[in-house]
């Protein structure tokens, strides 16, 4: 495909959805994760409180995890496992909020997350953008009020156009 068409479809496959709370929010994620496979990464864009952390608990419950999911703002990097459908492979879910310049990313292995067996979800991605694959799915999460939340999902790749797709036979 070449790079015009591909930008073309990129941008006929964006998605956006009003949230009008947490729970809308991770089933918003769980149908996202229901269509993860290894090596997929997801870039999660928002202010503080925007429901970043919500879209990943539902992505994991996609998964078929019973994991407890938490924001990983102290520890960086939480991991999840996936359920037998998918076989327990990995979900990292990584917070770049405390990095303060790239250099710092050598010491968490980033790019062996992204490029291995498992899902990668990062939140406070422009902290890596000088690193960070073009291919990935961005999801934009704006805050527009106390329960309402904005949701916009950007394909940028073909996997990840294939993936909106598919989301879009199965949305909620």
């Amino acid at each position: 495909m070449s790079e015009r068409r591909l930008r073309a479809a990129q941008a006929a496959n964006e998605l956006d959805f009003i949230s009008h709370g947490p729970a809308q929010t991770e089933r918003v994620g769980q149908r996202l994760g229901e269509l993860l496979r290894p090596g997929d990464l997801l870039l999660l864009i928002g202010t503080f409180g925007a429901g970043k952390t919500h879209l990943v608990k539902g992505v994991v419950r996609g998964l078929g995890s019973d994991d407890l999911v938490t924001s990983p703002s102290f520890v960086l990097v939480n991991e999840y496992r996936a359920g037998g459908a998918w076989r327990g492979m990995p979900i990292y879910h990584v917070d770049l909020y405390r990095i303060a310049e790239v250099g710092e990313l050598a010491t968490i292995g980033l790019e062996e997350l992204w490029s291995g067996d498992g899902v990668c979800l990062i939140e406070w991605p422009e902290r890596a953008a000088a690193i960070t694959p073009d291919a990935h799915l961005a999801v934009f999460i704006e805050h527009l009020s106390e329960t309402k939340r904005q949701i916009r999902l950007v394909p940028h790749g073909p996997r990840f156009v294939e993936l909106i797709t598919a989301f879009k036979g199965t949305a909620p």
